[in-house]
């Protein structure tokens, strides 16, 4: 994980990037790479705009309790537990998960 502030006139900007471990390693990492983010977001104030970039090994579906997180367009007909994970952790920090609010481009 690494982050930089970017100092501005009314509030700063966080930019943080992330790369999660992959869905086949042990929970103790995952967990391990969540308690960092956790104290990462809760060591900056609220004010500050909080933006979330990197790779999460997720899959996250369009089950009706994600919509207000991914909403309505996804990639993946099933969630791994890497992706409840961030779903579960951008719920709690009001954060939207961008990737899956964009529809999917249509190949010919």
């Amino acid at each position: 994980m690494s982050y930089i502030i970017l100092r501005g006139h009314w509030c700063n900007i966080m930019v943080l990037n992330v790369h999660a471990p992959s869905e086949e390693k042990t929970d103790v990492s995952k967990d391990s790479l969540y308690e960092e983010l956790q104290q990462v977001f809760d060591h900056f104030p609220e004010y500050n705009t909080k933006n979330l970039f990197g790779d999460f090994n997720a899959k996250v579906r369009r089950e009706d309790i994600f919509k207000p997180t991914i909403g309505n367009d996804s990639l993946h007909q099933d969630s791994n537990a890497n992706g409840v994970r961030i779903v579960n952790f951008a719920k709690s920090k009001n954060l939207v998960v961008k990737r899956t609010i964009f529809p999917a481009p249509k190949h010919s």
